[in-house]
C-alpha cells in the first residue's frame, strides 16, 4: 500500500506541475473528471486507514484521549472534522459495504457517502437490515444523479420507498435521529487570523440556525440604493449590530464578576488627535477612527489614559446617552436619522454630532441616532450632520456625491 501510495504521490505531483493551458477544453473536463474520482477514491483508502488507526488503539499508544484528537494533530484538522471522519469509517466499516465499495469506484463523493450513511443507519433502526439493504441501492442510484443537499431532502422520505408500511411512524423517528446528529455536530469555531480579524466558522443545530436567520435576515437588506456592501459584507454587519444590541440589553451573564462590555484603552493625546491605534481588551488593535466611533456607543467603555498611563477616564457616566436622553432622542429621532434609512431605534447608537473628545457636550443638542451602518459611514466618510433651526438633523453630503452639497433628511420616520 506504501508503494502504491507513493507513485500515486509521485503522478499527483507530475499533473500539478502539468500547465492545463495547452490541453483543450474537452480534455480539461475530462482531467477534472478524473482528478475528481481519484479524490473520492483516495476518500475510500484514508477512511480505510482511519478505522484501522481506530481500531488498533494508536491514538491512546501515542498518548492522544481519542482518535479524533490525535488525527487533528497529525493532520491538523478540527476536531469536529476529526470525529466526523472517525464516525463515517466505523459506519461504512460495519454495514455499509456497497458504500465503500461505490466510493471506492470513484461513482460517489464524500458528502454523498455521509448522507447515506446517515440515512441507512436511520432505516436500519426503523425498519430492520433487510430495508437497509434496499435504502442503500435506493441511494447509490439516487447519488448518481443529484449533489449532497438535494439528496439529503429525498432521504427525509427513503421509507417511502423501501418500507412504506411504516414510512409515516419512521419520518417522526428519522426527523429525531437529524435532530440527535444536528445536537452532536454543533459548534462554532473562532480563528485568530491577525491583524485583529477573526474567521468564525461552525455548524449550527436545527433551533439555533431558525433563531440566527429570524434575528439576522431583516438586518441584511441593502441600506439604501448607495448600500455597495456584498452580501456576505451585510450579513457581517448585521452579526455586529446583533451584538451591539444584546449588549445594549444589560441581560447577559455577568463576566468576572463584571457586566459584559468592551474596553477601549487608548491614550487621551491619541484619541483627541487621531494619532494612534487603541486596544481592546483582548489585545486586538483598533484604528484611531473606530476607537472614536465607538466611543458614542453606550455599551463600549473607553479607558482614557494619561501620560503616565493613569485612568482619566473609564466611561464617564456624563458622557453616555442613556436615561431620560436617549427617551428625547428616539422621540426626536424615531429610528436611524441618516437619509433613507430605515433601522428602529433599538437597533441604534447614540453619535455625538460633536466628538466628545473634541469638547463636545452631551446634550440632545449635540446628538444623533444613527445604525451601526451609518455611524461607520460618518466616521469614515465626508458627510456632515447637524441639527437644523426646526431642532432636527439633517445630512450634508460630501461634495464629490453633491456639489451643490443640499441638505437631506431621513423622511422614512416622519410623523404623518
Amino acid at each position: 500500500m506504501l508503494a502504491g501510495l507513493a507513485q500515486a504521490e509521485d503522478a499527483v505531483a507530475a499533473c500539478a506541475d502539468t500547465a492545463p493551458w495547452a490541453l483543450a477544453e474537452h480534455e480539461v473536463a475530462a482531467a477534472l473528471d478524473a482528478a475528481h474520482r481519484i479524490e473520492q477514491r483516495l476518500a475510500a483508502v484514508k477512511l480505510t486507514l482511519v478505522r484501522e488507526i481506530d481500531g488498533r488503539g494508536t491514538a491512546r499508544t501515542h498518548g492522544a484521549s481519542s482518535t479524533a484528537v490525535w488525527l487533528r494533530e497529525r493532520l491538523c484538522l478540527t476536531v469536529a472534522t476529526a470525529r466526523r471522519l472517525v464516525d463515517l469509517a466505523a459506519a461504512l466499516d460495519t454495514g455499509n459495504p456497497g458504500v465503500r465499495q461505490a466510493l471506492a469506484d470513484g461513482d460517489i463523493n464524500l458528502e454523498q457517502v455521509r448522507v447515506i450513511a446517515d440515512t441507512v443507519d436511520t432505516v436500519h433502526g426503523a425498519a430492520g437490515p433487510e430495508a437497509a439493504d434496499k435504502a442503500v441501492g435506493v441511494l447509490l442510484d439516487w447519488a448518481g444523479q443529484f449533489d449532497p443537499t438535494l439528496l439529503r431532502k429525498l432521504s427525509t422520505r427513503i421509507l417511502d420507498h423501501v418500507a412504506p408500511d411504516i414510512a409515516d411512524a419512521a419520518a417522526q423517528a428519522a426527523l429525531e435521529a437529524e435532530a440527535r446528529r444536528a445536537t452532536r455536530d454543533r459548534h462554532i469555531t473562532l480563528s485568530d487570523l491577525g491583524g485583529g480579524r477573526l474567521r468564525l466558522t461552525g455548524t449550527l443545530d436545527t433551533e439555533a440556525a431558525g433563531l440566527l436567520r429570524a434575528a439576522i435576515d431583516p438586518l441584511t437588506a441593502p441600506s439604501g440604493p448607495d448600500d455597495t456592501r456584498s452580501p456576505g459584507q451585510r450579513r457581517h454587519d448585521a452579526l455586529a449590530d446583533l451584538c451591539r444590541l444584546t449588549l445594549r440589553t444589560g441581560e447577559l451573564p455577568e463576566n468576572g464578576g463584571e457586566p459584559v462590555q468592551v474596553v477601549v484603552t487608548t491614550s487621551y493625546d491619541s484619541l483627541v488627535g487621531q494619532l494612534d491605534a487603541g486596544i481592546l481588551d483582548t489585545g486586538l488593535g483598533l484604528t484611531p477612527e473606530t476607537v472614536r466611533r465607538l466611543a458614542c456607543d453606550a455599551t463600549i467603555l473607553p479607558a482614557v489614559l494619561g501620560g503616565a498611563g493613569q485612568p482619566l477616564d473609564v466611561g464617564r457616566q456624563r458622557r453616555l446617552v442613556n436615561g431620560p436622553l436617549r427617551r428625547a432622542l428616539v422621540l426626536r429621532d424615531r429610528g436611524c436619522a441618516f437619509p433613507g434609512c430605515d433601522r428602529p431605534p433599538r437597533w441604534c447608537d447614540a453619535h455625538h454630532i460633536r466628538h466628545w473628545a473634541d469638547g463636545g457636550a452631551t446634550s440632545l443638542d449635540n446628538a444623533v441616532l444613527l445604525c451601526g451602518h451609518h455611524h461607520r459611514h460618518i466616521h469614515h466618510n465626508d458627510w456632515t450632520v447637524r441639527l437644523a433651526p426646526d431642532g432636527h438633523p439633517e445630512f450634508i453630503p460630501p461634495a464629490w456625491l453633491d456639489p451643490d452639497q443640499l441638505p437631506r433628511r431621513n423622511q422614512y420616520h416622519r410623523r404623518t
